[in-house]
């Protein structure tokens, strides 16, 4: 298991997601959409958000507060992950300077603090994709918890905030109905922690990029691309700037991936397959999903796997294992092994792959005897 100083050693004490109101079903795409997607998917409906990203993350740390009662005055740093602002190499070939600035995470991550109203804490912003919460845990693990040295009342937030929607071509097959719009936070404290007891232990954070054959994501200016409104109707974009995908190869990794992620993070926690009680994965989808399973069982590694949560929701990127951790949360006990996997840098052969570890602190299995 990895050293840590008692004072350094971390835990989540609370998720709270933001949901926008506008709901897009399958219904809308009509004959764009293939007749086995939700089949392999298990997606019927996706978010649609109509606010940025920023103002996401400002909505669910509001919602964070009114649920925990945190204040901000105790917050020590935030960590702002965002899968939908245009990689720098992307924006700085499509946009003008000062519209490529507004797609850097960290320009994001600043405006995030400044309507929070704690401009002066710690801020870092970045784009990882899918595996930004998993980056982002590694980030804090690894970096931040032994330089912020955190008190007991003192903790992190992890704010993530998925608008893909935006970058997206709606009037391709393979693509269009895949990613839903959704903000999530996440309360880090230490695990001394009376105000924010925590009920999950961070065991382990990793997030890494990987070769693989051949590029499989890029990005395009496409023209008159359609774009759905709120009242079923559509419009169309004379030009917009949407992500592109092999969906054949990433259904085809990401498995791999995800499954190899939760093998390295147990041999350098020192744990075996046989310890892990639960997997709750990045859920980019059913299929995938029931493929991971199958690749971790030729590991040797069991627990209840869990899946079927995009089926209102879709792939929310970034967001996805906090929700999944929510929408969980009273079922989850013993280790929890949380892997991720995503694209990588658009035009390379890379993918990108982490994996969190979690154990259930004695406070969360007595709050889950209370419930029962």
């Amino acid at each position: 298991m990895d050293i840590q100083e008692d004072t350094n050693r971390l835990g989540i004490s609370a998720v709270s997601v933001h949901r926008p109101s506008w709901i897009l079903n399958n219904a809308w795409f009509g004959e764009t959409m293939p007749r086995k997607f939700s089949r392999h998917t298990g997606i019927e409906a996706r978010a649609i958000s109509l606010e940025d990203e920023v103002t996401m993350g400002v909505r669910v740390v509001r919602k964070l507060q009114a649920e925990t009662g945190c204040n901000l005055a105790d917050c020590r740093g935030i960590l702002f992950a965002s899968p939908s602002f245009l990689p720098p190499s992307i924006a700085d070939r499509f946009l003008g300077k000062s519209q490529a600035r507004h797609e850097r995470p960290q320009h994001a991550a600043r405006q995030l603090t400044k309507r929070l109203n704690v401009p002066q804490i710690r801020t870092l912003g970045i784009n990882w994709f899918c595996c930004g919460y998993s980056r982002s845990l590694s980030l804090i693990q690894k970096r931040w918890a032994s330089r912020l040295n955190l008190q007991n009342n003192d903790f992190i937030l992890v704010v993530a905030a998925s608008r893909i929607s935006r970058i997206t071509d709606y009037s391709c097959s393979q693509t269009a109905g895949l990613f839903g719009d959704m903000a999530s936070a996440t309360l880090i404290a230490p695990l001394t922690s009376r105000r924010h007891p925590a009920h999950f232990e961070l065991l382990h954070a990793d997030a890494r990029r990987e070769q693989i054959e051949h590029s499989a994501f890029n990005f395009e200016q496409r023209a008159n691309v359609p774009i759905p409104l709120p009242n079923g109707g559509v419009a169309h974009a004379d030009k917009r700037i949407v992500y592109t995908l092999d969906g054949m190869a990433i259904a085809d990794t990401a498995p791999r991936q995800m499954s190899a992620a939760v093998a390295s993070a147990l041999e350098a926690s020192s744990l075996s397959g046989d310890d892990v009680d639960y997997v709750v994965p990045h859920q980019a989808g059913t299929g995938i999903v029931r493929f991971t399973g199958m690749k971790l069982e030729e590991y040797g590694i069991g627990g209840q796997l869990i899946n079927g949560l995009t089926e209102r929701a879709g792939n929310v990127s970034a967001c996805s294992v906090p929700f999944a951790l929510r929408e969980t949360w009273d079922q989850l006990s013993g280790i929890i092994a949380c892997p991720t996997a995503a694209v990588g840098s658009p035009g390379k052969p890379e993918v990108l792959r982490g994996c969190v570890l979690l154990k259930s602190t004695p406070y969360h299995e007595l709050r889950r005897t209370q419930a029962a």
